[in-house]
């Protein structure tokens, strides 16, 4: 399946292939995603993702289904950081490349689910062929009816309308941290983490010659009332507090440190990781500092930068965070909570 470009790509690059990667790549780009969105979905431009109807090769329950490119499936594994402990699963496999290619580059297991019973059977003979048969398998099955519950990456090339019917169920199913990687198509106010063009000239449908593949790191739900302290160098720890709003894996809210107010810049739930950029006086001057804290449950302990994210410096110690009053995060219409 294969789209015009998705609207709220960056305009302002035209070399390829461009990505947002890392964390200080990606936070400029989701920071002024999330203010644009905030509250709201994306505005109808950007929702528009057209629908590959000139797709030549059609399955049996009448979807269309178009190969991958070898060139795509290898970014699509590359930006799902996929590793020989994984369990992945494709959405929709089809022939099973992505799949086969992932087992015989990282020995992972996996499988793949797909409607038309002869793509599946392929599938499973370009396995036995591959040699990887004994680590994965294609089964003829409903994607809406498969467990995703032990998935460390799920992989999708559908339709847009499709991603959106699944979303809820990839939100509710899978752990923090699992990854969502998808071929051409994005999950609307689901604010992609990674994303990526690439030059594929053997592309003849949707976009001719170009592929959009994009990555999501399932959040969990850090929204609430956060109290502790945070390390000032040279001096005595000083008391920290945020009271923080979740959509997707993105926060809002206000922070108060030593008792006086800050201004939260940017915050995000990278699997169960809290990330938080904030401002704070130091000597009468508005200083930027970043806390990225593990989560369990209601706690949570990291580190903390201070300075331009260029030229942060790690201040000694620890910051140590609890909640005391949970709030649930926004996850889409329908999503499950975890």
């Amino acid at each position: 399946m294969n789209p015009a470009e998705p609207a709220f790509r960056s305009q302002a690059s035209s070399a390829r292939p461009t990505r947002v990667t890392g964390l200080a790549g990606r936070r400029p780009a989701l920071g002024a995603l999330a203010a644009a969105t905030a509250g709201l979905l994306l505005p109808a431009a950007a929702r528009a993702q057209p629908a590959a109807r000139d797709a030549v090769v059609i399955r049996s329950d009448s979807s269309p289904y178009v190969p991958t490119p070898q060139k795509v499936v290898d970014e699509m594994l590359r930006m799902g950081r996929v590793g020989a402990k994984d369990f992945l699963v494709d959405l929709g496999s089809g022939d099973g490349r992505i799949v086969i290619t992932a087992a015989q580059r990282f020995g992972l297991r996996g499988i793949g689910v797909d409607l038309d019973g002869e793509l599946v059977r392929q599938a499973n003979a370009q396995a036995k062929q591959a040699g990887v048969a004994d680590r994965v398998e294609f089964f003829q099955r409903d994607m809406f009816k498969t467990d995703l519950t032990k998935a460390d990456v799920v992989t999708m090339y559908l339709l847009p309308e499709v991603n959106m019917m699944a979303r809820p169920k990839l939100l509710a199913e899978l752990r923090p941290g699992a990854r969502v990687v998808t071929h051409d198509y994005h999950f609307e106010d689901w604010l992609p983490d990674d994303r990526i063009t690439l030059d594929v000239p053997e592309k003849k449908v949707g976009t001719p010659g170009l592929a959009y593949v994009y990555l999501w790191i399932v959040p969990g739900q850090g929204a609430g009332r956060w109290q502790g302290t945070i390390p000032v160098a040279g001096g005595p720890a000083v008391p920290v507090q945020f009271d923080l709003e979740q959509r997707f894996q993105i926060f809002s809210g206000s922070v108060t440190v030593g008792g006086r107010p800050g201004k939260l810049l940017f915050g995000e739930m990278i699997g169960n990781d809290m990330s938080l950029v904030f401002a704070a006086e130091v000597g009468g001057k508005p200083v930027r500092h970043e806390i990225l804290a593990p989560m369990r449950g209601d706690e949570a302990t990291g580190t903390l930068r201070v300075g331009e994210s260029s030229s942060a410096t790690a201040v000694p110690g620890k910051v140590v965070l609890s909640r005391s009053l949970k709030r649930p995060a926004f996850l889409g219409a329908a999503a499950g909570a975890k």
